[in-house]
């Protein structure tokens, strides 16, 4: 009977893969060694793979150009980064590289761009999509931005009023789109999104605020649905309804070219995940051709917004199993040296799956447990409900140490947990390393911020001045 944990693995799924592969026992991540990590910088610790970024944004991209052609689409293809899947600038710096564009969400985001521009990485030319409900600053900060040249801003409106306080500081003529706000799943709590404005009040929406508006150019339509880009027929349906939309405001406003469908891919959360992304947008490409082929309309240029999809997949963490408790005949738990609840909030909040494996040990025999982290706090765990199945790690040995790391953890999760800030029972936040490759293709490692001291939390919470 094979009960090592690497015939575990082997016969539950493909493996290796294309980012995981085994090396003298020890798991490596694109090439990565892990335990040569952990043993330089020790446990916990976080870590970004740069490259990763890149090689996602043109993935995306061959999948629309190569659907473009396949369908004889005479529109074009932008790609933007949603930012608030992470702000960093390394993230950016390397997002950037691609020819790429930007969505924003907030009125610091603009801070950022203004930043950017400072540096480099962008330019007039770059579309600025400026999503959210916007605030006084945000209002102030997007008219700035337009006022100081940049042309390719265009703020998605959001609500009625909206357009009156863009009015009242944007200096001359200025591009905006408009949000609608689809209906959610049947399952889902609410039947509208809070976002955007509702299907049947766009087109009298427009001709109340827009039609004779000199100074405004409804540029964009912007559809997005909660669940994300799924093959489901609540998202086809919910595309042909966009759709009718677009086609109604195409024949009544000629300046509308562009359909933004936001952002949604999934991004592997398992060693068996699956996904046909060129079957999705090739039949994206295709839905949209139709219905506009059907209406003698031109097909609109069409932008997608995709944040998790970019960044997710560059992250990583990796932790020590510091102890076994046996809680009784069934459950074993492996501590950690750290906090979900912190460090990766999405297993706490929502349930959200990573990929989780064993760093080193793959020799050993394996058992099945649960995970807990540090905090004395009873939702501090992660087990088979956000896990596949059960759980399943090498065997607990006090004298042979266990690492394990969770995947794919690059989107949302330094935001939620408070970068920089205080922690749930005052775990402190682990470091983070930026690994990239030079020219040769060669592995380069940065220390971008260290685990959190005693003295940066008691700053915070007013105990040293």
């Amino acid at each position: 009977m094979k009960t090592r944990y690497i015939d575990l693995i082997d016969q539950t799924f493909y493996f290796p893969q294309e980012e995981f592969t085994l090396e003298d026992n020890e798991l490596q991540f694109h090439g990565v060694d892990l335990m040569e990590l952990v043993e330089e910088y020790g446990a916990p610790l976080k870590f970004t793979y740069l490259p990763k970024i890149s090689d996602n944004i043109n993935r995306a991209k061959g999948w629309f150009q190569s659907a473009i052609k396949k369908n004889k689409y005479k529109g074009k293809y932008y790609y933007c980064y949603c930012t608030k899947s992470s702000h960093f600038e390394h993230v950016l710096h390397e997002a950037l590289k691609n020819d790429i564009h930007i969505e924003t969400s907030s009125a610091f985001d603009i801070d950022i761009v203004n930043k950017l521009k400072e540096d480099g990485k962008i330019d007039d030319k770059t579309f600025v999509i400026c999503n959210g409900f916007k605030r006084d600053q945000y209002i102030t900060n997007i008219a700035n931005l337009i006022n100081s040249g940049h042309k390719n801003c265009i703020p998605i409106i959001d609500n009625f009023e909206e357009i009156g306080l863009l009015n009242e500081e944007i200096k001359g003529k200025y591009k905006i789109g408009i949000r609608i706000a689809s209906e959610e799943e049947p399952k889902f709590e609410f039947y509208t999104s809070r976002l955007g404005i509702g299907y049947k009040n766009i087109v009298p929406f427009y001709n109340r605020q827009i039609k004779d508006n000199k100074k405004v150019q409804l540029k964009m339509l912007h559809f997005f649905i909660n669940t994300g880009i799924r093959d489901t027929a609540y998202y086809w349906n919910e595309l042909l309804k966009c759709m009718q939309v677009y086609v109604q405001l195409k024949k009544i406003c000629p300046t509308l070219d562009s359909l933004n469908i936001g952002g949604g891919f999934p991004i592997k959360n398992s060693l068996a995940f699956e996904f046909d992304y060129q079957y999705m947008v090739d039949e994206i490409i295709h839905q949209i051709k139709l219905v506009c082929e059907a209406e003698e309309v031109p097909v609109p240029n069409i932008y997608t917004e995709f944040g998790s999809f970019t960044v997710g997949e560059s992250g990583g963490a990796v932790y020590e199993v510091l102890y076994q408790k046996q809680q009784n005949d069934r459950e074993k738990w492996n501590m950690i040296n750290s906090s979900f609840i912190t460090t990766l909030p999405d297993t706490w909040a929502i349930n959200k799956r990573f990929v989780m494996l064993a760093v080193n040990r793959w020799n050993d025999e394996y058992e099945r447990v649960l995970l807990g982290g540090l905090t004395c706090d009873s939702d501090d765990y992660y087990n088979s409900e956000q896990h596949m199945n059960g759980i399943y790690l090498p065997k607990y040995k006090k004298e042979k140490p266990l690492y394990i790391g969770f995947f794919n953890t690059g989107a949302y999760q330094e935001t939620i947990g408070g970068f920089g800030g205080l922690q749930h029972c005052l775990i402190p936040m682990p470091k983070h390393i930026l690994i990239n490759r030079d020219e040769n293709g060669n592995l380069t490692k940065k220390l971008f911020s260290e685990q959190q001291k005693s003295e940066d939390l008691l700053k915070i919470l007013g105990y040293n001045d």
